[in-house]
């Protein structure tokens, strides 16, 4: 009977060890409890920034701006010094242009002095002053000079200068311009020179 007792627990035993799904489950309940326990990582800790390293961070930033801000104060100093060199040179050669369009005239008068020198015919140094100055007319037209219309006009104190008064001969005179002294000339819409005038009254 005992043999019998000792042969049915080794049967047991061996069909627990044959059996497959035992010895897995055997197996892979401590792996599991491993796995879960590995692929539980601590947070990862930000390391701190002591003061005196954020202190040389700050001082790198400031010495950044600072050099950022003198290259700007240097290049606006060379702009503004270039404008005033250019605003120099514009009005100190700002009227070349001009000068030059008269110098033909200035040319022209002189021929006609020395032809007057030369006793020439008085007819041809007529003509020939009569063409110099609409010469120098047609140059101040070119450059927007014109001049100011003025005698048989309203008297009008924004282009006129009354020199003087005169008893007008009619009642339509009256408040007009009735002789110009001196002629006015205009630039664009600007008055370069009031026309000295008479005016009735």
């Amino acid at each position: 009977m005992a043999k019998d007792k000792n042969k049915e627990s080794e049967q047991k035993d061996e069909e627990i060890i044959k059996d497959p799904e035992l010895t897995v489950d055997a197996q892979e309940a401590p792996q599991q409890e491993s796995e879960g326990s590995e692929g539980e990582t601590p947070d990862e800790e930000v390391p701190e920034i002591t003061p005196e390293q954020r202190c040389e961070q700050l001082e790198a930033e400031l010495e950044k701006e600072k050099k950022e801000y003198l290259f700007l104060m240097a290049d606006f100093d060379n702009y503004r010094k270039r404008t005033l060199q250019e605003k120099q040179d514009l009005i100190k050669n700002g009227g070349q242009k001009v000068l030059e369009g008269i110098l033909p005239v200035v040319d022209d008068i002189e021929r006609a002095i020395d032809a007057i020198g030369q006793g020439g015919d008085l007819d041809s140094l007529k003509e020939g002053v009569d063409l110099i100055h609409n010469k120098l007319l047609s140059f101040l037209k070119s450059n927007n000079v014109e001049p100011i219309e003025s005698t048989g006009e309203l008297f009008d104190t924004d282009f006129h200068e009354a020199v003087t008064t005169f008893p007008a001969p009619d009642e339509d005179q009256k408040g007009k311009v009735i002789d110009t002294v001196l002629k006015g000339y205009k630039l664009n819409d600007k008055v370069l020179r009031h026309a000295k005038v008479v005016v009735g009254q």
